[in-house]
């Protein structure tokens, strides 16, 4: 009896089993340069070394109120919940559609009464259905495979979604930062403008000077005075962008290092340009969703043959509640497209059709991630060479806004010189704030052009 059970199973076995039509996923062949451009000498002699992108993100931002920020984050942030839900439906997605592989088995006990003049009549039955169909084409294990990738591609899009989250919430913690080097100049050059206003009107109301040059220590008080409520509507609208990443309705945000305490690496180590396929969660993303369009391919010509089916019950039925006997059906059917207008042949060349969009969507990432990374190291370079030119201009103007203010005192110059002198001032110390900004900022761009700020 075992024999005889096996001997008919193999034939549905191997119906189950059978070939799987459609192409394997091979990876598309991508030409990557060996280094990127815009690497100085020093990076190009330690390509071997681990890439900036390979560190944590708490080893890269060190300011300890930034790093309970992201922690928060990471916890809260909406759009990270959505993609931690996105997965969900991915994995719910793969079960439904890796169902189709196996058959779908129902049953149920029924019970018929009936009574009619010298008759009466009584019947109970246990039974069990069964509906399969073997996917000899592998219709069904290509359209898991898709289901899969496309699990996959849900995971890798919440890393994509965290790195982010790292690189944007960091950003504007620095933006915030700067506005508070902008506030705290602006406050500091307020009061120092002030207190000159008050010696020129002495001076003024002792006839040592003009009028004009009260009208004119005027103007530079108001300067900074204006400068004042735009800063901190700035600083109220970047503390509600964080804490929007935060999850969080609108607050203060507490602060840590100043600006001008965060540090800098001397060089930022890069890596292969190669490890980009395997470290970008957007590149990893769109290789997943190719490989599911080139499942589907699969799925669309597995339409193209006959389809076996398979249907059956049994159980067992009890006449009057005496007598039990056993019943079966068994119905074997093959269905065979014969006309359909050409609408199979036009699902697999839509199928095909998405697979090459999807070839183009992930060559597409390679080369914008390469990109980014020539950008970003560019960036980081002049960032620095401006920021260093804008110290020395700084420095310039503090002493030539000094020595115009000696100069006016000793009644050598006009207090036009120290109109000039100190506008000149309060600009650059303004700039080479936002010099600071911009040089942290190619340093976020920079990890995050190199995939790093997802791993936790």
């Amino acid at each position: 009896m075992t024999k005889r059970l096996a001997s008919g199973l193999l034939p549905l076995f191997l119906l189950w089993t059978g070939c799987t039509v459609g192409p394997n996923y091979k990876r598309p062949v991508v030409t990557v340069p060996p280094v990127y451009r815009g690497e100085n000498a020093e990076q190009l002699a330690n390509q071997s070394a681990p890439s900036l992108g390979d560190e944590k993100w708490w080893l890269v931002f060190h300011d300890t109120e930034l790093q309970k920020l992201i922690h928060v984050a990471l916890q809260q942030n909406f759009d990270v919940r959505i993609a931690a839900s996105r997965i969900l439906q991915a994995e719910a997605q793969l079960g439904i559609t890796r169902a189709d592989q196996f058959p779908n088995i129902t049953g149920g006990p029924s019970y018929t009464a009936q009574k009619i003049p010298l008759f009466k009549y009584q019947a109970a039955q246990a039974q069990a259905s069964l509906s399969w169909i073997p996917d000899f084409w592998g219709r069904y294990r290509r359209a898991t495979e898709a289901a899969r990738a496309n699990l996959l591609a849900s995971e890798w899009n919440k890393r994509t979604v965290i790195e982010t989250l790292v690189s944007n919430l960091a950003a504007a913690y620095f933006q915030l930062r700067e506005f508070d080097l902008e506030l705290d100049i602006s406050q500091r050059t307020l009061v120092s403008r002030r207190n000159s206003l008050q010696l020129t009107e002495t001076l003024a109301n002792g006839g040592a000077t003009s009028l004009l040059d009260v009208k004119q220590a005027q103007q530079l008080v108001e300067t900074a005075a204006a400068a004042i409520p735009d800063i901190q509507r700035q600083i109220t609208e970047t503390e509600d962008a964080i804490n929007l990443y935060l999850g969080a309705s609108p607050n203060d945000v507490t602060r840590g290092k100043p600006l001008t305490e965060q540090s800098l690496p001397a060089t930022i180590p890069t890596g292969l340009p190669s490890r980009l396929l395997e470290r970008r969660p957007d590149i990893r993303q769109a290789e997943q969703s190719l490989v599911a369009a080139n499942a589907q391919i699969g799925v669309a010509r597995a339409q193209l043959f006959p389809e076996i089916s398979l249907t059956g019950s049994g159980g067992i039925a009890s006449l009057a509640l005496s007598n039990v006997i056993g019943v079966y059906t068994a119905t074997p059917t093959v269905t065979e497209p014969i006309f359909n207008a050409g609408q199979l042949r036009s699902n697999v060349r839509l199928a095909e059709a998405g697979r090459q969009e999807a070839v183009l969507t992930y060559h597409q990432a390679i080369y914008t991630a390469l990109r980014q990374v020539s950008d970003s190291l560019a960036g980081y370079q002049r960032f620095r060479e401006f920021r260093e030119h804008q110290e020395s201009l700084t420095a310039a103007a503090r002493d030539a806004s000094g020595l115009s203010e000696m100069r006016y005192k000793g009644g050598v110059t006009s207090y036009l010189e120290v109109l000039t002198n100190e506008t000149n001032y309060f600009s650059a110390e303004l700039n080479l704030a936002r010099a600071r900004l911009s040089e942290r900022l190619s340093l976020v761009q920079v990890y995050n052009a190199l995939g790093g700020g997802w791993e936790q």
